[in-house]
């Protein structure tokens, strides 16, 4: 099992940034990959960012050069940094850890963007 804990969203103008943190119950260098997925009303949850547990990272086309995705691996915690946010980035936001057998994920939290 491993737990995760979101925090971190709220409101903001476009243009503006937020910082979205993740931490975990284990050490990041036993999970395979921790991952940031977003959901918009009525839309399918989709996978925003991930970093592996070597330091690797990969972003949704959606988002690069706007966010980052990094990491404390002293905390356990892992940061997606949100800049230049566009209303269509509203959404709730889960972070994710990817084991070999399972996915655990955090309760999300939500991201406004206002125009």
């Amino acid at each position: 099992q491993v737990q995760l804990v979101e925090s971190g969203g709220g409101l903001v103008q476009a243009g503006g940034s937020l910082r979205l943190s993740c931490a975990a119950s284990k050490s990041l260098f036993n999970l395979n990959r921790m991952e940031w997925y977003r959901q918009a009303p009525e839309k399918q949850r989709e996978l925003v960012a991930s970093i592996t547990s070597g330091g690797k990272t990969a972003y949704a086309d959606s988002v690069k050069g706007r966010f980052t995705i990094s990491r404390d691996t002293a905390i356990n915690t892992v940061y997606l940094q949100m800049n230049s946010l566009k209303p269509d980035d509203t959404a709730v936001y889960y972070c994710a850890a990817n084991l070999t057998l399972n996915t655990y994920w955090g309760q999300g939290t939500q991201v406004t963007v206002s125009s």
